[in-house]
């Protein structure tokens, strides 16, 4: 069996959460799928997946080897499209965004694809919840973070955003800039209303993770909320480096503890299905690509 049948087959297990499951999908034996996986690991000479007779899990090296394996799968998809998508790309682009990635990133690019493709009507819409894109129509979507999607469905990393810490020059004159993150307990806080936010942060540096006692000045839903507090000086912020591009380049809020952040959050392009891609899709998705050349890198923050 060739590598990349095998690739196929290690990555339709982990969707399906099963060797059974995996062969029936495929179409292919029990004994087929479990030659291939025994095949795969002793090729790459470690243990992928951990096996019991009731679950399956992935081992570490297995789950570093997945996600390179869905993206070399996807692009070998998406080159077998394009070529077999000659036609000028035209028609109705339903677009579906996370809200901040929506106005703060997506915004700004939409005109420079509007140009390129002007026989292509762009609606977009943006939401802070649960989408399914086949059964809400949409062609195309931008997920954020822990937002969930179908993993049928083909899912692309555009970029990593890790969420920082900031506040404006005039906060910072006033309170001075933290040295180290304990130092953030003696700060005012603007805080997400989410209940493992409330009483600590979790900053981490390299492979440690601090929690970080804090007093929340102010709590909202609203991420727009919070960075006009943090503007108007009224203490130190968390937000995603995508939403402060802007701030942080005018200088109109600081980023602290620059060696440290409070996770990261991957930015997914997803769509429905790899097979006989609309051009439209294609267009978008390779437009897309173009921007966020480095999928691994986190384009917002200032060196």
């Amino acid at each position: 069996m060739d590598r990349l049948q095998s690739m196929r087959i290690f990555a339709k297990v982990v969707e399906q959460g099963s060797l059974a499951r995996a062969a029936s999908t495929l179409g292919v034996s029990n004994a087929v799928v479990t030659r291939s996986l025994a095949d795969l690991e002793t090729h790459l000479g470690t243990r992928l997946l951990n096996r019991t007779t009731r679950r399956l899990s992935l081992t570490e090296t297995g789950q570093q080897y997945l996600e390179r394996v869905r993206q070399i799968l996807a692009d070998i998809d998406d080159a077998e499209a394009l070529a077999q998508s000659a036609r000028q790309p035209g028609g109705t682009l339903r677009i579906y965004s996370h809200p901040g990635f929506g106005q703060s990133q997506l915004a700004p690019l939409l005109p420079d694809f509007a140009r390129a493709h002007p026989d292509i009507v762009l609606d977009v819409s943006l939401a802070d919840r649960s989408v399914d894109l086949v059964e809400e129509g949409f062609d195309v979507g931008i997920f954020i973070g822990l937002q969930k999607f179908d993993t049928s469905m083909i899912a692309r990393r555009l970029a990593t955003s890790k969420v920082v810490l900031c506040a404006s020059p005039d906060y910072l004159d006033r309170r001075g800039h933290p040295a180290e993150p304990m130092d953030l307990a003696r700060h005012d806080c603007l805080n997400f209303q989410y209940e493992q936010l409330r009483n600590y942060w979790p900053v981490q540096w390299q492979n440690k993770r601090i929690h970080v006692p804090i007093v929340s000045r102010m709590i909202s839903n609203s991420g727009a909320i919070l960075r006009h507090a943090a503007l108007a000086g009224m203490g130190v912020m968390i937000r995603s480096s995508f939403t402060l591009e802007d701030d942080l380049s005018s200088g109109r809020l600081v980023q602290l503890l620059k060696e440290h952040h409070l996770g990261q959050l991957s930015v997914m392009l997803v769509y429905p299905s790899r097979r006989l891609v609309p051009a439209k899709v294609r267009a978008f998705v390779d437009f897309m690509a173009q921007r966020f050349p480095d999928p691994q890198a986190d384009p917002w923050l200032l060196v």
